[in-house]
Parts: C-alpha cells; structure tokens; sequence
C-alpha cells in the first residue's frame, strides 16, 4: 500500500526555498528544515532526498515561479527601453523593501556560494543566465537604442548588472544607489 503524505510537498518546498534563499545553504541545517516545516527528517528524506536535493528543488523551484514569470513578462513587453527601466525598478524595489528585502536573489545568492560548484546547481544557474540574457535581448531589440551598439554585449552587461543590483541589495546598498547606476547603464544605450 503506498505510503499516504499528510503534507503538501510543494507547500514545503516554498517554505524550504524561502529558508535558503534567506540564510542560504551552507548556513541552514537540516535541524532548521525540520523546525521550519515541522516535519520530520524521514519525511523529508523520503519525499524530496538528502539536504543537497532538497536545496536544489527549492532552487529549480525559485527559478520557474518566481524569476520565470519576471522574465517572460520582460521578453514579451514591446516597449523596449521602458521595458528595461521598469524591470530594473521593480527588481531594486523587490531586493530592497517588502517582505524579501535584503535577501537579495536565491541564484545570485547561489553564484557566490560554495553551492555553485555543484554540477546540478550549476546547470539550474545556467538556466537561469540563459534566460535572463535572452530576455534581455528580446527588450533590446524593440528599443531605440543608439546606432551601432552591440545587443549582444549590451545584453550581458544589462544582465551582469541585474545579478550586481541583487548582490549589493543583499548587502544593504541604497536603492537610489541601485536605481543612479542603473540610470547610468541605460542612459548611453539611448539615441
């Protein structure tokens, strides 16, 4: 007879990616996860592996729920340039007020991580790049942009520059501070 779960594992796995993504991985037990989810640590184990796989579904998790629809909406607004501006206005306020503030991203938090030398986790974070770069480029190329700029470069440093607002939130930067290089950033790609 299988085994009946009395929890909703995806409700956990919210409650565990929002543990790692506030204290990350290296400094969250599995005591931490029990206390957290309130179950136990055969539960856990049976249902989503050992700490390492736990931490990577919670990952793959943050990626698709919340950094997933960010992007889409990104790619998908025809307004080019604004497009851009109110991606990285809505990201500083994210990273800096609310109920998130000053955790800064779960995969920047990931890059600079001894986590990121996981081959699973590195996979998860590549995707992540990938995506945020394509969307990138998909504003860029509706934008007026300066004549002979390279949207390629462009994208990257727009998107290094995405990964360098979540570091420096999490570590207290003033969002006027984000928001001025920001500003600089795009104010030379504009005609």
């Amino acid at each position: 007879m299988p085994d009946v779960k009395h929890f909703d594992p995806d409700a956990v796995l919210e409650q565990v990616e929002q543990l790692f993504w506030q204290r990350g991985t290296a400094s969250t037990g599995v005591s931490e996860v029990v206390a957290v989810t309130g179950l136990s640590r055969s539960s856990l184990y049976a249902t989503f592996g050992g700490k390492r796989e736990l931490y990577v579904k919670a990952l793959r998790r943050y990626v698709e729920q919340r950094s997933r629809p960010v992007f889409d909406r990104l790619a998908a607004d025809d307004r080019g340039l604004p497009a851009i501006v109110d991606f990285f206005d809505r990201l500083i306020q994210a990273r800096c007020t609310g109920e998130h503030a000053r955790w800064g991203c779960m995969v920047s938090n990931a890059h600079a991580g001894s986590e990121s030398g996981d081959p699973e986790v590195r996979r998860v974070l590549d995707l992540h790049q990938e995506r945020l770069l394509t969307a990138m480029h998909a504003a860029l190329s509706k934008a007026r942009l300066r004549p002979g700029l390279d949207l390629d470069a462009t994208a990257d440093l727009l998107t290094l520059l995405a990964y360098g607002v979540n570091l420096r939130s999490r570590a207290g930067a003033d969002p006027s501070h984000l928001r001025a290089a920001v500003a600089a950033a795009l104010d030379p790609l504009r005609p």
